[in-house]
């Protein structure tokens, strides 16, 4: 079996992992399997194929760090609400404690609640905006 054929062999099972993963990094390898396929069309030796499907794919992570797509997202799934749909939800506390905190039901259950840090201490009762989720305590604020 000619060499070039095994390199779009690969690039094309790179692919298909590429559509099960969505990440975008498989899509530089098989780029990379596919140029070292065109080097193989053209005589080239094994270990220049193997260089060449190297830096096509260096390359190509290297472009795609650069795009929106390929950055690292360090946000903190606590207080994203596309992560954790209790963000932006509200929850009635009916009094707090002298530690500024709360016991409410929320959900079905009885959740701790604490005022976010920074936030105005207002330890009145009434409606407040969920912020963020750590374990099963709510960081409210004062809803606006």
């Amino acid at each position: 079996m000619a060499a070039h054929f095994i390199w779009f062999a690969l690039a094309v099972v790179l692919v298909i992992a590429e559509l099960a993963s969505l990440t975008l990094y498989l899509l530089m390898l098989a780029l990379g399997a596919v140029a070292a396929g065109i080097g193989a069309v053209f005589g080239l030796g094994v270990g220049a194929q193997i260089v060449i499907a190297a830096l096509v794919a260096l390359a190509g992570f290297a472009v795609l760090r650069r795009l929106p797509y390929g950055k690292v997202r360090r946000g903190a799934a606590a207080t994203d609400p596309s992560v954790n749909l209790d963000i932006g939800q509200e929850v009635d506390v009916p009094a707090w404690d002298a530690d500024g905190r709360a016991r409410v039901p929320y959900r079905g259950a009885q959740w701790n609640v604490q005022l976010r840090e920074g936030a105005v201490p207002m330890l009145a009762p009434g409606r407040y905006r969920i912020v963020e989720v750590r374990g099963n305590t709510l960081f409210v604020m004062p809803r606006q």
